[in-house]
């Protein structure tokens, strides 16, 4: 599959709601119980039901596995009724014609997990705990400004850890217009434009940290050149999915990404549970 034939189904992944949020945990959790006896099902959705607890408790989730049902589950399926049942016990061949198939719809609800995050949450990046220990450990106090902060998951997260930390948090809001109920700041949130954020708070920070920019508009190249020109010593911190779902083709030809340690440990409790392929990228 070439690069533009998987950023359209990326895409496609992104766009689709195939269930409505307020039906989407309950039918995970009953799937939960069919497949109650095959702990590799079990695990992955138990995984996207703690998240959700944890999100409607207002934490912060942990990392995720890759929501996907491995290659060989079928297989695994059958041979298990093989073993309970004997060959063409009525039981075990309706117990199969029933598991099998809820497969697809089973499949289809785990990777939309982050379309149920989107719209229930207004999470797009998928801000868990222990990365945000580790962004908190490699600022390490210095002033922060978040833009395009979205409800402020990473600043809250933040602010959380260290309450003498200074962090800026702005956004223009115009991402409510993406979700169908509205959804409040998690913390406090200036209605501010990402680039006169940069000009007001540019001389008072050490970090910005830019998550998911839309890869509709080139605002995202337009920060990074004035990051260059202004405020040089400043280090951007971008998540997003290089060359994909994030950001602007411009924004990823002219980066400068800095392969360190300190982005490897960045990573290590950020990575993808999905098709799109997100990172944190350190940026010049």
């Amino acid at each position: 599959m070439n690069p533009k034939q998987l950023k359209k189904l990326k895409k496609q992944h992104r766009d689709r709601q195939e269930s409505k949020p307020a039906d989407y945990i309950i039918e995970l959790s009953n799937y939960a119980t069919l497949f109650a006896d095959y702990p590799v099902i079990k695990f992955l959705i138990n995984n996207v039901l703690e998240s959700d607890r944890l999100l409607k408790n207002g934490l912060l989730p942990q990392p995720l596995p890759p929501l996907l049902l491995p290659d060989t589950i079928q297989d695994q399926i059958y041979q298990k009724i093989a073993d309970d049942y004997p060959a063409g016990d009525v039981i075990g061949d309706n117990l199969w014609d029933q598991l099998s198939e809820v497969l697809p719809k089973l499949d289809t609800l785990l990777r939309n997990y982050r379309d149920y995050l989107e719209s229930t949450y207004g999470m797009w990046a998928y801000i868990n705990a222990p990365f945000i220990k580790s962004l908190a450990s490699f600022t390490c106090n210095g002033a922060v400004l978040e833009l395009m902060a979205g409800r402020g998951f990473i600043s809250k997260g933040l602010r959380n850890l260290n309450p003498n930390q200074q962090i800026f948090t702005t956004d223009n809001l115009d991402w409510q217009a993406k979700v169908k109920t509205i959804l409040p700041a998690v913390t406090s949130v200036e209605n501010l434009d990402a680039l006169e954020s940069v000009k007001k708070y540019g001389n008072l920070v050490q970090y910005i940290v830019l998550s998911w920019a839309p890869d509709t508009q080139q605002t995202d190249w337009d920060i990074l050149q004035l990051i260059r020109k202004e405020y040089p010593n400043i280090q951007l911190i971008v998540i997003g999915e290089k060359d994909g779902a994030t950001n602007s083709t411009a924004f990823w030809q002219q980066a400068e990404l800095i392969d360190s340690d300190d982005r490897n440990q960045l990573n290590t409790n950020y990575h993808s549970f999905d098709l799109i392929d997100e990172q944190v990228y350190l940026v010049k």
